[in-house]
């Protein structure tokens, strides 16, 4: 009974992933090969082509197990593997486990389990959630949050300095339209364009930043009381990256270290400074703005990085080119860190 049940439930779980489609007509076999390993350990291999004997030399037994997709159990019993073929060259594999009064029959992501240990057979079918695949080429947005500062010189400049920046409201925004090339296993060539957006906030608001022809200078305002000064940009972005995903180079998924680097390029569509104060003499907020047009560069070119884990992606960008475009005003080096989402 328990082997015809079998039989039927095998034919229903073919037709469910076939379909009407049928196989190829088996030939007659020309030779096997039988490996013995361990106590009870056997494999067999049944060989009806000189090719597939050729490239069966060339394989280890984890490439077999991995290309059967063999299942793992830890329970004494006996698997058998079936590889059926289509007319098209598509193929299934079916795995049917047996041990004393269970028996499992797992086809793609379906699986019978028949459990004959109590008085009763129960019969109990299971799906697996769809296998996600890695489509060859993708597109995505990437929306960038961080905090920007700046190196003079090679350092962050400090709080003696008119231009010390403040992290805290130093923030750097940006959207990035993505298409994501595969070019093998785990490794893809992306392209994207976008806009992001400069904030610098000064760590001393009572400097003001004002344009003049010889660059920018950062006047102290004494005759009042400034508690917000910060320079801001907006540019227009192209850049490129290629990534490395290890997780999908050792087929785990997300489950793996991602890396990427690549240059960009931007060019400002805007710019300004904003300067907050209240009088000394008493009064409400005032902002002054002034545009940034005469001592912003008007591009930037850089490198960009990421390194991610799971879900969580992280960035850094660095501008090669300095953020001011006179010689006379300091050289300062823009970068960003921050989160990808």
């Amino acid at each position: 009974m328990k082997k015809y049940l079998i039989a039927i439930l095998l034919m229903a779980l073919v037709q469910l992933t076939f379909g009407k489609t049928g196989f190829q007509e088996e030939k007659p076999v020309n030779d096997s090969i039988i490996v013995e390993f361990g106590k009870s350990g056997k494999v067999v291999f049944l060989i009806d082509n000189p090719e597939d004997f050729e490239r069966l030399k060339s394989m280890d037994i984890n490439q077999i197990i991995k290309e059967l997709n063999i299942p793992e159990t830890e329970s004494e019993g006996v698997v058998t593997v079936i590889e059926m073929k289509q007319k098209d060259g598509n193929k299934e594999i079916v795995s049917i486990y047996e041990n004393v009064g269970e028996t499992e029959v797992s086809i793609g992501r379906y699986k019978i389990i028949v459990d004959e240990t109590g008085d009763r057979t129960r019969v109990k079918m299971e799906t697996s959630p769809r296998e996600k695949k890695d489509p060859p080429f993708r597109t995505h947005l990437n929306v960038d949050l961080g905090i920007n500062s700046y190196f003079q010189e090679g350092t962050i400049p400090g709080a003696g300095s008119a231009f010390s920046p403040k992290g805290w409201g130093s923030w750097n925004v940006g959207f990035h339209w993505m298409a994501s090339q595969r070019l093998t296993k785990g490794a893809y060539w992306d392209f994207g364009l976008g806009a992001s957006w400069y904030n610098f906030k000064l760590d001393n608001p009572r400097y003001q930043a004002i344009g003049s022809e010889d660059g920018i200078s950062l006047v102290n305002r004494t005759d009042v009381n400034g508690f917000k000064s910060k320079i801001s940009a907006s540019y227009l972005n192209v850049l490129t990256m290629f990534k490395l995903d290890f997780g999908k180079i050792n087929d785990n998924g997300r489950n793996g270290l991602r890396i990427g680097v690549g240059p960009y390029a931007g060019y400002r569509l805007g710019g300004r400074s904003k300067f907050v104060y209240r009088e000394i003499g008493g009064s409400g907020r005032k902002k002054e703005k002034e545009p940034a047009g005469s001592y912003l560069n008007n591009f930037r070119y850089g490198i960009r990085g990421e390194v991610g884990f799971k879900s969580i992606t992280f960035y850094t960008t660095y501008d090669l080119n300095p953020l001011f475009h006179n010689s006379l005003s300091p050289e300062l080096h823009p970068f960003s860190f921050g989160i990808v989402f």
